[in-house]
């Protein structure tokens, strides 16, 4: 965990190796964990995969869940962001 330039903390998930449906449920319950600091902008989750299933699936969910999520290649994963909606 670490606090990004606005002083929102930023929580990290690994889950590399891991594949969907695994990587949407434990991307689920962290949103579901941290709806309320998500909604207040205090939080932000970032999800780190290697599934390109996971890039569609959590950042669509997210979405439903009326947060935004952007996905960013990088050199071996994906980096997806949810935050609140602005």
């Amino acid at each position: 965990m670490t606090m990004s330039d606005d002083n929102q903390r930023v929580i990290e998930l690994d889950l590399r190796g891991q594949i969907c449906p695994s990587t949407l449920l434990r991307a689920l319950k962290e949103m579901n964990g941290h709806r309320q600091e998500l909604k207040s902008r205090s939080v932000k989750l970032v999800f780190k995969t290697d599934n390109r299933d996971s890039t569609i699936t959590i950042p669509d969910s997210a979405v439903n869940m009326g947060y935004e999520a952007s996905v960013t290649k990088e050199a071996d994963y994906y980096r997806i962001v949810v935050e609140s909606d602005k």
